[in-house]
This record gives C-alpha cells, structure tokens and sequence, in this order.
C-alpha cells in the first residue's frame, strides 16, 4: 500500500495514503489486520482520505511500517466486516420481529372485534400454560408457572385486554433477553473467530479459488503472505514465517515448512505454504475454543447458580403474596399486580450476561477463560502457586559456566550436552544448545535414541557407553553416579544461586553446567501488587536447587518456596493446601506442571506453555506479561462486584413494584411494564465492561 508519513511520535503514528485509496470494507481489513500485530492497540482507518491512525506500544515503527507496505487491496477483500454484518443481521432481524409485534398488538386492539381478541388471548395463552405446566410436572414452582398462573387470573376475570397486554410485554420481554445474549455471546466468539470466504484449492493442473466450506479434510490449498490460514492442516511445501499469537501468544513469527503443523487463525507474515488440510470448519482448533466459549455457561460461576436457586425460590412467595393479599381484599387488580413481578428473568439474564461480557473483556486483554466458575474462583483465591522456570523466570536462561569434573574439556562438555538437549524444547535445554552455537561447537549425531525422563534429565547411550544429562537428583542420588571428594568440593563452590545440570558417561561424572535464570522484569512488582489484592500466601515450587531457588524467592519478595520438587511433588503440595481449607491457583508452564494445575482449584497457564499444560489450564495468558494476572484479579472481583450490585437493584426494585401493587398504586399492565423494562435495563447495564479501558500513551 503506498501512503505518506504524515506524523509520528513515540507510541502514536498517522499515515495518508490519499482520496478513494480503501473503501469502508478494506479500512475495516487495514484496522483487522494492524491490530494483530503484537503491540498495536488501536487502529483508525478512515476511508475518505486515506488516513491510518495508529496507536502502538512495544513495538517498533519499522515493523508497523513493514505490515503497511505488505497490504494490498485484494488482501483485505478477505477481511469483510463479518462481526459488524452479523451484528447487524441480529439487529435487523430483532428490531423487525419487534415491529411485528407491536403492529399485530395495536392491530388487534383497535380493529379486532372483542370475540375475537379474547380467542386470540386464549390462543396466547396455550404456550404459557403448556410452559407452566412443564414446571409443575417437573416439580418446580419457577416464572414460568407464575407467568401461568397471572395471565391465567386475568383471563378467569374477562380481563382479556390485561392478558393480552401481560401476554405482549412478556413476549417483547422474551425477544429482548435472547437478542441481548446472542449479541453478547456474539462479540465474544468474534474475537476469535475466521471469517474466510473463499480459498485456493491446489488441484492437478493448477489452482482454484472455491468456497471455504466446500474444503475438505485431505485437500490441499495455497496460502500466501498477508493472509490468515483457515484450517488446521500440514505442510506440503514452501517456506514462510507465520505469527502464531491468536493461538499461542508466541511474540515471535514461527518458521514453517515442510513437515511443519500450522493452526486455523494463524497469519502468514512472509513467504507463501502448501497446506494439506487436516481440520477445517468446526473441526478446528481454533474453533473448538469458540466452542467451548459459546457454551461456557455450562461452567456456571458458583454466584450464578445459587441465584437462579434463590430466584425460583422466591416465586412461591410471589404466589402465596398475591393469593393472601386477594383473600383479604378481594381486589384482583392488586393481587395480578403482584403475580406481574418475579425476580426470576433478571437474576438469570443478568447474572450469565455479566460473565460473558467480562470473558470477552479479557479476551480483549489476552486473558482467555474457559468458563465462568474460573473467573469466581481466582477471585476468591488466598494461595498462588508459582512454578519458577518459564513463570516466574523469563524462560531465557543462559549458560554462564561450564566446570569439568573430570580431565574432559569444557567445549566437549558442552558440545556432548547439546547434543543430547537439542531434542527437546525445554528452556534450559535450549540454552544449552544456544551456547554451543555461540561457540561454534558443531557435533554429529553419534548417540542412540534420547530418552526424556519428565523433571529428571535425559539418557541415552554414546559410544555403547550409557549417557546421563540432568540435575544432581537424578545423576547422583536416582542414578548414583560416584562423586570424589574433589568434585563436591567443586560442586558446592561453583553451584550457588544458579540453575545446574550434570553430565556423566560410563557412570563418571564429566562436567557442570551452570545456568542462569534470571527473573521476569514485572515478576517482584506482580507479586507485590497480588499480595495488595489480598492474595495471603504466595509459594514457589521449582525442581532447581535450594541455592538458585532461594536467590530468586529473595529477589521476588516471596517467603515460602519448595526446591528439588518434582511433578507428583507439585501436585502433593497442591492437595495438601486444599484439605487445609486453601482457595488455590496454579500458574505454570510445562509438561512437569500439568499433575498441579489439574489438582488446583483454578489454574493459569503461561503464553510459553507447553500443548499439554494449555489444554489442562482453566485459563491461559496469551500475553507475555506476568502483570496480566493483576489485571485477571481485578476483573474477577469486579464481576463479582457487579453481579452483587445487579443483585441488590432487582431485589429492590422488584419488592418496591410489589409494594405499590399491593396499595393499588400502579396497574397490572403498569407493574409489567415496568418489570420488563427494569429486566431490559439491568441487563444492558451488565454488557458494561468492568475495568477502565487501557490508557493510552501521550
């Protein structure tokens, strides 16, 4: 795209790319696709004069630049304003089912005949009996018995205007709380949703753009730069770096060809693939998280199931309120004024609304929660538990020595250490084979098969000769490879307030490798700041040393950690602070944690995490920072909060109603309007987002 730099500071960007440069369709594309881009938080594109505005923090100019240089009219075809046309479908089709049935209500009214309009308000009326009785039969006395039995009353009188004006704001009532939630569950899925139309197929003698739902598994389709990959799938051919954050929070393009996994909701930033398909539609990954988003209220927050309980608990008194306030009056008028009111329809809409809406508030923030129940419980939580490399660590260590324990030399310690970690994608492993590179120290695969002992280290055999990598636990204790004198002397004068692993071939020790790890920048202030928040007890279990865990615990202002911990260890710890009466939170990383994050009562895995621990964690950060969990405490306490204060207004509002019905101050058609309208608005109030929208820098 070609444009002009029109002005630029720190954090704010304008460019111009001139009159009828992008329609409205394409400046919505522009906006979709700058806001992917890992430091953009807001994007303006107004299509009258080819302006960007763009606000960005934690990335650089040149990359946003790049982005721009790479757009191009036919790309952003694909980015059609599906949310904004969906929203509107919804809108379009609530508001004329509205207009339908306020025309048929006034029409009736004013030019049915009174046979007629007391025929029609028995017809109504069946559905609402048929739905009461359902409740009766199931043995429950909820709204929909007490709608019954009020629509029921004013037809026993020949109130046939009555019921049919009860019958209509019922029915509006009705329209209005299923529009509410579907726009909010919408908005929600949105945010991860792929809105791809058409795609190209690879077919023998060339390609072809179909459908997207016409591709199924086993095709194969082309991708190309500056679009986003539809389907989950393999690659056949072609290279191409491809931004992961929508599925992994990876900040980093990852490298893909040959052989290479790609994932439904992934951009191709360069280079073009070969994709054969393995998932496409529903069956995506990326998907099955909407999915499980979308029926997240089967994970209903504790808060929300006991006020449904109250609500249905609270219609027999309605009842048994109008039936005595009838027999000592004999007013039905007053007592139908009562039966208009329930609590019932704004504590169910209000209370799942809320938590949704804040789900989608922190899906916005890269928070993603799996479920209602998990949002109560981190807000009710007393005890963190942090696992300490790749959590509380950046997940960057480096080597910073490396000690012969024997006369082998530091580069063949080294480079045989390598060799063996290049295998597998732990943190320290990666430092190990990072440093050999550094040095130059290239090996040929001479080993036999690797074998990962989860927490412990790896063995394999070099030479006929058994091979050990991992901590001293594993080599000295588990394994009981002999030290000398001599080496622990070296051990302990070298091992403190770092992270090491041991190499031994033949059962002799070779050598020390010592890692640093240091801290993430935010971790001590994250810490400082959950302890404000009223987290009591804040543990850190690592399976390092006792040395290399109390230098970090101390630099991060936590008093209470385990060393030498392994993962049934972790998950032990985790039990045992349940039974003591403990609310507890997980937060970890890898393979080693996920025994703990399944046992905690709610658990958060890091944007670094392994498959396995995403798919156990309860929620997952998809942003690089720790401080996110600051942000997830405020927005679970302030949910409960407003779930609370939604609670106190129905129950005052509602009683007040009851109040004036039970003096005949207001009419039945009166205390039903006002009921639904109260409904109407409590639940618009409970899309409200719960935390102040992210500041923007000046």
């Amino acid at each position: 795209m070609h444009y002009q730099v029109i002005h630029h500071t720190p954090g704010r960007l304008r460019v111009r790319s001139g009159r009828c440069a992008f329609n409205h369709d394409q400046a919505y594309g522009i906006e979709c696709r700058l806001l992917k881009q890992k430091g953009v938080y807001s994007v303006k594109a107004t299509p009258c004069n080819g302006g960007v505005f763009i606000l960005y923090e934690g990335t650089s100019p040149q990359a946003i630049f790049r982005t721009l240089d790479r757009l191009r009219p036919e790309t952003l075809r694909s980015h059609e304003p599906e949310e904004r046309a969906e929203a509107r479908k919804l809108a379009r089709s609530f508001f004329l089912r509205i207009a339908g049935k306020a025309s048929s209500f006034l029409f009736c009214k004013v030019f049915l005949p009174p046979p007629l309009r007391m025929a029609k308000a028995f017809w109504n009326y069946s559905s609402y009996l048929r739905r009461g009785m359902a409740g009766l039969g199931s043995g429950r006395l909820n709204v929909a018995v007490l709608d019954a039995v009020s629509i029921g009353v004013s037809i026993g009188t020949k109130a046939y205007g009555t019921a049919n004006s009860i019958m209509f704001l019922l029915s509006i009532s009705d329209l209005l709380e299923n529009y509410t939630r579907k726009k909010t569950r919408a908005a929600l899925a949105a945010s991860l949703s792929i809105n791809i139309d058409r795609v190209w197929r690879v077919e023998e003698g060339g390609m072809r753009q179909v459908p997207m739902e016409q591709i199924r598994p086993g095709e194969k389709i082309r991708v190309d730069a500056g679009n986003v990959i539809p389907v989950d799938g393999t690659v056949l051919s072609g290279e191409a770096e491809v931004n992961q954050a929508a599925m992994t929070g990876e900040s980093e393009a990852a490298s893909k060809r040959e052989g290479s996994v790609v994932f439904a909701g992934t951009t191709l930033e360069t280079g073009s693939l070969v994709i054969r398909v393995d998932a496409a539609g529903d069956q995506s990954r990326i998907n099955n998280i909407i999915a499980l988003i979308d029926h997240s209220e089967e994970l209903k927050a504790r808060i929300q199931s006991r006020a449904e309980k109250l609500a249905d608990s609270i219609v027999p008194y309605t009842l048994l309120t109008a039936g005595a306030l009838f027999l000592f009056t004999r007013n039905i008028s007053k007592a139908l004024s009562v039966l208009m009111v329930d609590y019932s329809c704004a504590i169910k809409l209000a209370t799942p609304i809320s938590v949704i809406s804040a789900m989608k508030e922190a899906a916005a923030r890269k928070i993603m929660i799996k479920g209602g129940k998990f949002m109560e419980l981190f807000a009710k939580t007393d005890t963190i538990v942090f696992d300490k490399t790749g959590t509380l660590t950046s997940a960057c260590p480096q080597v910073t020595q490396i000690i012969p324990l024997s006369d082998c030399s530091r580069e063949y310690i080294l480079k045989t250490a390598a060799c063996l970690e290049e295998h597998f994608p732990h943190s320290v492993a990666r430092a190990v084979v990072r440093k050999a590179l550094e040095e130059g120290l290239h090996h040929e695969e001479e080993h036999a098969e690797v074998e990962y002992i989860v927490a412990h280290g790896i063995s394999s055999r070099l030479h006929g000769k058994k091979v050990l990598v991992g901590s001293y636990h594993f080599l000295f204790e588990d394994e009981r490879i002999p030290l000398t004198e001599e080496q622990r002397l070296t051990i302990r004068n070298h091992a403190r307030g770092k992270s090491n692993i041991f190499l031994a071939i033949g059962r002799r020790a070779i050598g020390m490798i010592g890692v640093s790890d240091p801290p993430r920048p935010e971790a001590a202030e994250t810490i400082a700041r959950l302890k404000r928040q009223g987290i009591s007890s804040i543990i850190m279990l690592t399976g390092d040393s006792e040395s290399a865990a109390r230098a970090i615990s101390r630099q991060l202002g936590i008093t209470e950690y385990r060393s030498q911990v392994l993962p049934e260890d972790k998950a032990r710890f985790i039990q045992q602070l349940k039974k003591s009466g403990k609310t507890v939170c997980m937060v970890g990383d890898g393979i080693n944690d996920s025994p703990a994050l399944s046992c905690a009562d709610v658990s958060v895995s890091m944007k670094d995490s392994s498959d396995i621990a995403r798919e156990v964690a309860d929620i997952s950060l998809l942003s690089s920072s720790l401080a996110e969990l600051v942000v997830l405490r405020e927005l679970s306490c302030a949910v409960l909060e407003k779930i609370e204060r939604n609670y106190r207004f129905i129950v005052g509002f509602n009683s007040s109603l009851i109040l004036l019905g039970m003096f005949g101050l207001i009419t039945p058609d009166l205390s039903a309007f006002l009921h639904n309208a109260s409904t109407v608005y409590v639940s618009a109030r409970s899309t409200r987002r719960c935390l102040p929208p992210v500041r923007v820098p000046k």
